[in-house]
Parts: structure tokens; sequence; C-alpha cells
């Protein structure tokens, strides 16, 4: 990691009067959800424990209910970005519909949901940053991208589409999706929608064979 370390010792809980455990209020959830926060509106050098600790309006201590160490965190904060920009995504976009094309033109729709979508994106973007100076952050991008190219290669296939040409066009299609994603702001609604109903066809349509 490029980031400064945190201590990576386990506070003991203390107890209250009579013996008992005092609960920690807050969840895993809630430091990792601060933490992509942070990560998202100042960059990955902010996410540091005090700050957060400072930020959620409790001690450091607290912190250690939770995570052994900064490094725990920021491995949880990429494990919770997988499962929802990917995994989840994947499953709900094959639960919407058993018809493979139905599910690219999900697929095609992702960069224009509204404030999930925007919010997604900065997200991304965030960790992208982080994936160039840190080994870690950047096997979770990679591990990302095959994945999702990996899906949208299966629904060309299912589509009818040879092995090696559904990945090529997976891969083009992902290109698409990445940029319309990171570039909200430099076409209309109308332009953006002319725009994905033309991707629709370019991506599936079947091309001439080689000198036909």
């Amino acid at each position: 990691m490029n980031s400064p370390a945190e201590p990576s010792v386990r506070r003991p809980r203390k107890p209250r009067a009579g013996g008992e455990v005092a609960r920690n209020p807050l969840t895993p959830d809630t430091w990792i959800e601060a933490a992509t926060e942070v990560l998202v509106n100042q960059g990955i050098d902010h996410v540091r424990v005090d700050l957060l600790a400072q930020q959620l309006g409790v001690t450091r201590g607290s912190f250690y209910w939770h995570f052994k160490d900064r490094e725990d965190l920021l491995r949880r904060v990429l494990q919770a970005w997988r499962e929802t920009a990917t995994e989840n995504l994947t499953v709900r976009l094959e639960s919407a519909h058993a018809d493979p094309l139905e599910q690219l033109r999900d697929v095609l729709s992702l960069p224009f949901r509204g404030r999930a979508a925007a919010r997604a994106a900065r997200i991304e973007l965030a960790i992208r940053a982080w994936a160039r100076r840190d080994q870690m952050a950047r096997f979770a991008v990679d591990e990302a991208d095959a994945s999702r190219i990996g899906y949208i290669a299966q629904l060309f296939s299912a589509i009818g589409f040879p092995v090696l040409e559904a990945r090529a066009r997976a891969f083009m299609l992902y290109g698409y999706i990445v940029s319309e994603s990171q570039m909200p702001s430099l076409s209309t609604e109308a332009q953006k929608q002319e725009r994905r109903a033309f991707a629709e066809r370019l991506f599936t349509q079947r091309l001439a064979p080689p000198g036909a």
C-alpha cells in the first residue's frame, strides 16, 4: 500500500458498570459507506481511521470492533464495491429477463439510470484513480472488468455470435458503457438516447463475411 498505515492492534471492549460489555452502535457498513464517501470526495489519502472516527462522532477505538486495521477497511470497501457494482448487478440483470437480448439492452441502459448511475460512476472513477497507485485496488478493478466483460460476452454468445466474436463485441460494448458513465455532461439527453439506440444496432448486427 502506498497510503500511510494505521495500527493493527484490535482495541479491547470496555466493560460497563456491572460487568457488561458496551455495544458499539456503528456497523461495519457504516464505516465502509463513510470511507467510500471520503474516497469519492477527497481521495484515498484522506480515508484514515482518525478522520472517519471524527466524522462519525466516535473514538478511534470504535473502529477496531469491526476491522483489524486500515488495510482491512480498504479491502472491505473494494469488496462492497465489487458486490454492489458487479456481482449483485449481474444477478439483477439475469433475473429481470431470460432473453439475452433484453439483458443486453438493460446493460446498455446502465449509464442512463439517473442518480443511481451517477453515484455508481463517481465511486468507480474514484476507485479507478486509486487503482493507478495501489496494487490491491488495481486487482479489484481488473477483476471487475474481466467479470463484466465475461458476462456481456456470454450474452453475445447466447444471441448466436461465435465465441471469439462475442468476446470482441463484449470488450467494445463495455468500453462504450464506461465512456458514457464517465462523460455524462458532454451530451444532451436526446443525444445520449440516440447514441444508445445506435450502439444497440451496431453491436447486435451481424457483419458480412470478409470479401462479401
